[in-house]
């Protein structure tokens, strides 16, 4: 065998290796191991744990199209997931509706409170775009105290279970995985056409988006609804995995927590905020022992990083997936068509 052909050989295995086909084969791994996770998990509460992994990557998952690919720095998306959960504990629960259109009409107001909070909001420059949000969760959490007839106050209200099969710790779980699923195309779908990239154009650089024709407080006002709707479901599942929710239970603490699965995923990804969504939920588990020091770890993770890897962790599994597999650079002669050429210029060929 000649060195050429061994290294047209080389190259052509290196280029098979870097084929879409391998994407597909880990993403099926991760498919399978989230279908039979019920099988192989310790005890209940792993499966507790997974079944609020899907939930936040629900809420997650719209918050990034915001957030991540929009650039606009929503910081009071739980007022949207109390929302959801207090409309599905009234509907489902004192009115009697069935819960799936509890969680549908959940969602639908979510998107609604969406819309009116960023029909003037979106229209504000960052930091105080970022300020009224916070104080939209701040006046939804008031409402809930204050409402004691509707909302029960303080004392809250009972999250409603599903109807078998999803009222056990595994049929919920396969019910938020598919919600978890559906959400999740919606937004790959969203990301990869020329939305998405006209979403990116308006976060890294407004206008010249606008002076290429991009629509921006449309695009931003559109993404910021569908963040509404996502988090109204995410709220109706979260009530119904909580079994009693409260106003406590909606913290601002746990809009910054959403906001930080974003940093530290990645912004401009949907692989890397579900890692940060992961690792983050997963984190209190894993420091159990030290759980005084639970923010500790947080802000330490945070800060590792942001000084490691500021393009968050979805970076870095690219870095390494290239280092693994490089990516092969094809030099093909380029041979001029001379006869074309001719007749363009007027000369005989």
């Amino acid at each position: 065998m000649s060195g050429d052909q061994g290294a047209d050989q080389s190259a052509s295995l290196s280029a098979s290796l870097a084929s879409p086909g391998h994407k597909r084969i880990a993403l099926g791994l991760g498919a399978l191991l989230a279908a039979t996770l019920p099988w192989w998990a310790g005890d209940q509460y792993q499966l507790h744990l997974a079944a609020l992994i899907c939930v936040y990557w629900i809420m997650i998952a719209g918050l990034n199209l915001v957030v991540g690919y929009t650039g606009q720095l929503s910081i009071g998306h739980v007022g949207l997931l109390a929302i959801g959960a207090y409309a599905f504990a009234i509907l489902a629960g004192k009115l009697g509706w069935h819960p799936a259109i509890a969680v549908a009409a959940a969602g639908a107001l979510g998107g609604l409170c969406g819309l009116a909070l960023g029909l003037p909001s979106l229209r504000l420059p960052g930091f105080y775009f970022a300020m009224a949000t916070m104080a939209f969760a701040l006046i939804v959490n008031e409402i809930l105290l204050a409402q004691v007839g509707l909302t029960g106050g303080g004392i809250g209200l009972p999250g409603p279970s599903f109807p078998a099969p999803f009222d056990g710790p595994k049929g919920f779980y396969y019910l938020c995985a598919a919600l978890a699923l559906v959400v999740t195309l919606l937004s790959w779908n969203i990301a990869r056409r020329m939305w998405g990239r006209g979403l990116m154009a308006i976060r890294d650089n407004p206008v010249a988006a606008q002076a290429v024709g991009v629509p921006l407080f449309r695009a931003k006002l559109v993404v910021f609804v569908f963040s509404g709707v996502t988090a109204g479901v995410a709220g109706a599942l979260f009530a119904s995995l909580q079994s009693y929710i409260t106003p406590d239970t909606f913290v601002f603490e746990l809009s910054l927590f959403f906001f930080v699965c974003i940093i530290i995923g990645g912004r401009g990804s949907i692989v890397g905020p579900f890692l940060g969504t992961v690792v983050l939920t997963a984190l209190p588990e894993l420091v159990a022992p030290l759980a005084k020091l639970g923010n500790f770890f947080y802000g330490l993770l945070l800060l590792a990083v942001v000084l490691i890897v500021p393009e968050g962790i979805g970076r870095m599994v690219e870095l390494i997936g290239e280092r693994l597999r490089p990516r092969v650079v094809t030099n093909e002669p380029i041979e001029p068509d001379l006869a074309r050429l001719a007749r363009a210029i007027g000369e005989p060929p």
